[in-house]
């Protein structure tokens, strides 16, 4: 058996950690296992779900440069402990520069870098990032993204570089008219056009100028509800200016929960203005349930798979993408079963995990 040691944040519910357990729930775990090495200590969503698959879950000392002599020890101590780990796959965009770097001075000869997102967080640790980045091509011994604006951010070209699409249940997300309705009679949606979003609250996902544009939709469709899925950071601050802009009855804030599956089926319209994104997973999903989206054009064109999803500039006033979102949702539509095309894209997990396979038995 192949035991592949995968690098996160954490395994709790979002993108990187989402895509992680498709493949993870899809891969022959008889040939191949995952386990997973954390740099927070914090439990995650998904932990009793690795456990009962037979998967491990390590905690490293964190990523604190103050404390980088107690990782790399560590590190060593893990793969001394541990000589089954030939392959380390790390998914923590700048910062796999740290596990990659301490694999390959413990001598794992197999180390991929596989970066996510297409541009730098301008905080505190945007030094750090800058550094880190410049390190990866020197620390890996595979370089992969997600698509091809994350490669481009990382490496600077696309050579010797493999994308590996974000892939996902299709059948989960096909379009469900008896969820729908339970979900709008649970929530008491009925008569309302409900917009979606699902994301963190973080800079990235551009929450205030999401909460502007539906400001826009509302004031022409007062039947308009925005439902907000994923937790963060920002949420009090957005939560805030929703008060302030006297739109607390028509924006629901959900939570981070595990039947986003069910609310896209809820759903008449998915809106992501994010400032950057590598390839967005939700943006497949929601296209997985026929769902009309609109995406920032800082969101790569990649995620396109139906010709009812569009890309607007953010540069262009809330006016203007309130009236694209309205006129998508005025659009007659019936919702149906979107598999095939998701397949032909190379989004289907029952398909894409088998390649996975393939690639980490290359590696032996």
């Amino acid at each position: 058996m192949i035991r592949v040691l995968q690098v996160v944040s954490n395994m709790d519910r979002a993108g990187i950690e989402t895509m992680l357990m498709n493949y993870y729930r899809h891969i022959d775990r008889k040939e191949i296992q995952f386990d997973f090495l954390c740099n927070k200590s914090k439990p995650g969503a998904y932990d009793d779900e690795i456990i009962s698959l037979g998967g491990k879950i390590f905690h490293t000392p964190g990523l604190n440069p103050f404390k980088y002599f107690q990782y790399l020890k560590y590190m060593k101590q893990l793969f001394s402990l541990h000589p089954e780990y030939t392959i380390i796959h790390a998914h923590n965009d700048a910062f796999v520069t740290y596990s990659l770097f301490a694999a390959k001075m413990n001598l794992i000869k197999n180390r991929i870098a596989h970066v996510h997102s297409a541009a730098f967080t301008f905080d505190y640790k945007w030094p750090l990032k800058v550094v880190c980045r410049f390190f990866i091509k020197k620390v890996c011994s595979q370089k992969w993204a997600c698509g091809e604006k994350a490669a481009l951010f990382y490496y600077g070209s696309l050579s010797d570089v493999h994308i590996h699409n974000n892939a996902i249940e299709v059948q989960q997300y096909v379009y469900n008219e008896s969820d729908r309705v339970r979900i709008r009679e649970k929530y008491q949606l009925q008569d309302n056009i409900v917009i979606g979003h699902i994301g963190r609250f973080m800079k990235q996902k551009n929450h205030s100028f999401l909460i502007d544009i539906f400001k826009e939709i509302h004031e022409r469709e007062p039947r308009a509800k925005l439902v907000l899925l994923g937790d963060g950071v920002r949420e009090k601050m957005i939560k805030k200016k929703v008060h302030k802009m006297s739109l607390d009855e028509s924006v629901m804030f959900v939570g981070n929960v595990g039947n986003a599956r069910e609310w896209y089926q809820a759903f008449d319209l998915f809106l992501l203005p994010s400032i950057w994104e590598g390839l967005p997973l939700v943006g497949i999903e929601a296209q997985a349930s026929d769902l009309p989206c609109v995406f920032s054009s800082d969101v790569t064109k990649e995620v396109q798979i139906l010709p009812t999803s569009i890309f607007l500039s953010r540069k262009l006033s809330c006016k203007i993408w309130a009236e694209k979102c309205l006129d998508l949702m005025r659009s007659p539509k019936t919702r149906c079963d979107r598999t095939i095309e998701i397949q032909k894209a190379g989004f289907d997990i029952e398909i894409e995990a088998k390649k996975l396979e393939l690639i980490y038995k290359s590696m032996r």
